[in-house]
């Protein structure tokens, strides 16, 4: 096919998307206006599911099948990192050299790493109660993990960083989505459709199917992000070229005082 085929090709395409775009837009609700059909009904399936976050209910409830894409894409994402950033035959890793850290970082580093691990925590387990869920918990929980860099060295995070923990950690919540869908179908009904018992309204365990399918969100993206980050600081800090030069990007800390770190 030539270039100019191709063209005329992506740009029928791109003509009947802005055409059914187009449409779409004309038949939405008027701006302002008190009549919204979708957001009525998502809400009613949400109270009559016991899930008080209806967000939570669209998302784990209502259209679980579209989070499993998402949830995909950053499996893949990771899963893709890896094999690209993986150590080649040129590269070999080194220690990081220790860090000085101001004993001010340090401190309120230290401080604030349990609080934003429960912050992360509870955010992840009450995504079907309030405004989150294991998207945000996780990325939060992760994020706690990665203050030991900041407030001693990257040494100290590796210590407590187990790729190969995170990495099954990973596959785990991928896994956990779809074993929830799958005991769906076991069931007699359709594929991710929400079957367990919706519980009472406003506590943890309500919303039947919804809390399970959070938990496997948050745990996938916490140790995805983790995973994720590890590649990226490794290649920053700790892999260097077979000739003793450091690779592209490979300082190895976020300033002076911290080289090597």
């Amino acid at each position: 096919m030539s270039r100019r085929v191709r063209m005329w090709v992506m740009a029928v395409g791109g003509l009947g998307v802005a055409v059914l775009l187009a449409a779409a837009c004309f038949a939405l609700p008027g701006f302002g206006g008190s009549w919204h059909p979708y957001g009525a009904r998502a809400v009613e399936a949400a109270l009559g599911r016991h899930t008080a976050n209806t967000v939570a209910s669209v998302n784990f409830d209502q259209r679980a099948f579209d989070t499993l894409g998402e949830q995909a894409v950053l499996f893949g994402s990771v899963l893709g990192t890896v094999v690209i950033l993986r150590t080649t035959r040129d590269e070999r890793r080194v220690e990081p050299a220790p860090a000085r850290v101001p004993s001010l970082v340090r401190r309120y580093a230290l401080l604030v790493l349990p609080v934003t691990l429960l912050t992360g925590l509870y955010i992840a387990a009450h995504g079907q109660l309030s405004p989150g869920g294991g998207f945000q918990g996780g990325v939060v929980a992760a994020t706690a993990l990665h203050l030991l860099y900041i407030a001693i060295d990257y040494r100290a995070l590796q210590r407590v960083r187990s790729l190969t923990l995170f990495t099954l950690a990973d596959a785990a919540g991928e896994a956990g989505y779809l074993l929830v869908g799958l005991g769906a179908v076991l069931s007699g009904a359709a594929f991710l459709e929400n079957v367990l018992p919706y519980g009472t309204f406003n506590t943890l365990s309500s919303g039947g199917t919804v809390p399970l399918l959070n938990a496997a969100i948050g745990v996938e993206v916490a140790a995805a992000v983790v995973v994720l980050l590890a590649q990226f600081l490794d290649q920053a800090i700790v892999i260097e070229g077979g000739d003793g030069s450091e690779q592209a990007g490979g300082s190895g800390g976020r300033d002076g005082e911290r080289s090597g770190a």
